[in-house]
């Protein structure tokens, strides 16, 4: 895994400081990845009536949960490569090679997901459960090479790359969604396209000489000292995902058989969360580089950093609220079919939680550029726990759905905001 050889020849093109032309190019790439996720979205609640969409919503949500967290690796990848690229590459001393730790680490992560399916995989899978488990494991090993070659080209400056990876990943996944709705594969043909993309790194590095190069590219320090790095990025990232893509999960976890209605709530959570959630994902580096530039400058406290941008998100997600319950049920019905029924209350209540979660992103990248690593963790892992409680009520799905989504984040932006405010004084 570690190698003694310097191996930064590569951070010598194309890893300079990052440009305006870069974010548009990760912005498209963003904005065309989260249409090849709605169709594929699209695709199957059109060909699934809705108790065969909730198990494959609960499906495409393990699998965000575990990608999710996957996700850390591009993180520390990212760091590791671009402090070398700073200079720290001309040291002596032992070398890693991210792409191979990722292989060791999505190998273990593989098998530990396979070997313990026993005790999880009957409390999530209603359907296709040895199948499941098998592609679910198997997706997230490969999608813990895509995750590091992301941010290695990253590292790099490599963003045409970068955004080329993103596309391909959405674009295989509507290609296998597309062809299971045409040739009626049914259930277990959109449980294959959820995951399908988790070959794209493959295709990148035969076809990129640029990201051949970027994935050669060795980091300072041994094995431990990457993974170490990666284990807190790993958690955090972790913790958020079970809460923003692993929610159908929790809520089949919390309800046993979700059926009919099910699919329905689980349908209107995801179209009423991705507007936000979605481009605030995305836009994570450049929000954490707002919060560190606004605090080097000398300009306020963080809180005070925290304001404009929550503004923000609360006026847009205010517009969102206004449409979803004015317009939401009437685009459900015509865009997905008669099945798919609910009310307009219930969709601005599911709107106004997304922008729970949209805040509480927000605050957690303030947190991230304070250096607060365990608040941020602690932040996302208490919103969990909270909607996860929250979800076990005696109410009924939709209700219990809201409150979840509703109060469940206000825990954990608590908890940043707190950490946030001792900083300041």
């Amino acid at each position: 895994m570690t190698d003694g050889g310097t191996g930064f020849d590569a951070l010598s093109t194309g890893a300079g400081p990052v440009a305006r032309g870069s974010v548009t190019r990760v912005g498209v790439a963003t904005a065309i990845t989260a249409a090849c996720g709605y169709a594929v979205l699209y695709l199957a609640a059109r060909n699934l009536d809705p108790a065969g969409f909730s198990v494959f919503g609960v499906f495409w949500g393990a699998f965000g949960l575990v990608t999710g967290a996957a996700n850390g690796l591009l993180q520390e990848s990212t760091r590791e490569v671009r402090a070398a690229r700073g200079g720290l590459g001309t040291s002596h001393g032992p070398r890693t090679h991210p792409m191979r730790v990722a292989a060791a680490v999505g190998l273990a992560a593989a098998a530990v997901l396979a070997g313990t399916s026993p005790a999880w995989a009957p409390y999530v899978f209603a359907e296709a459960r040895p199948l499941s488990v098998a592609l679910l494991s198997i997706g997230l090993g490969g999608f813990c090479l895509h995750a590091t070659l992301l941010g290695m080209l990253a590292g790099t400056g490599r963003w045409t790359q970068y955004g080329s990876l993103m596309v391909t990943d959405a674009v295989i996944r509507v290609v296998i969604a597309t062809a299971t709705f045409l040739l009626g594969w049914g259930l277990v043909g959109f449980l294959w396209a959820t995951v399908g993309g988790a070959v794209a790194w493959i295709l990148l590095l035969s076809m990129s000489s640029g990201a051949r190069s970027a994935a050669r590219v060795r980091t300072p320090g041994g094995m431990s000292v990457f993974l170490r790095g990666a284990s807190h990025s790993i958690a955090a990232s972790g913790a958020s995902a079970i809460l923003v893509m692993g929610f159908p999960v929790l809520l089949k976890a919390t309800s046993g058989q979700l059926g009919a209605a099910g699919g329905v709530v689980i349908l209107a959570v995801t179209l009423t969360r991705a507007p936000l959630l979605v481009p605030m994902t995305a836009m994570q580096g450049n929000l954490i580089a707002y919060f560190v530039d606004h605090q080097a400058g000398g300009r306020g406290t963080r809180l005070q950093a925290l304001a404009k941008p929550a503004a923000v998100v609360l006026a847009v997600g205010t517009l969102g609220v206004i449409a979803a319950g004015s317009v939401g049920p009437w685009l459900l019905h015509v865009a997905f079919g008669p099945e798919y029924q609910t009310s307009g209350t219930l969709l601005a209540w599911l709107t106004a939680g997304a922008v729970s979660i949209a805040i509480l992103t927000l605050s957690g990248a303030a947190t991230v550029a304070a250096a607060l690593h365990r608040a941020y963790s602690l932040g996302w892992v208490a919103a969990t726990v909270a909607a996860a409680l929250l979800l076990t009520l005696p109410l009924n799905l939709e209700t219990r759905t809201v409150v979840a989504l509703l109060c469940g984040p206000l825990v954990g932006i608590v908890v940043h905001l707190a950490a946030l405010a001792r900083v300041d004084r």
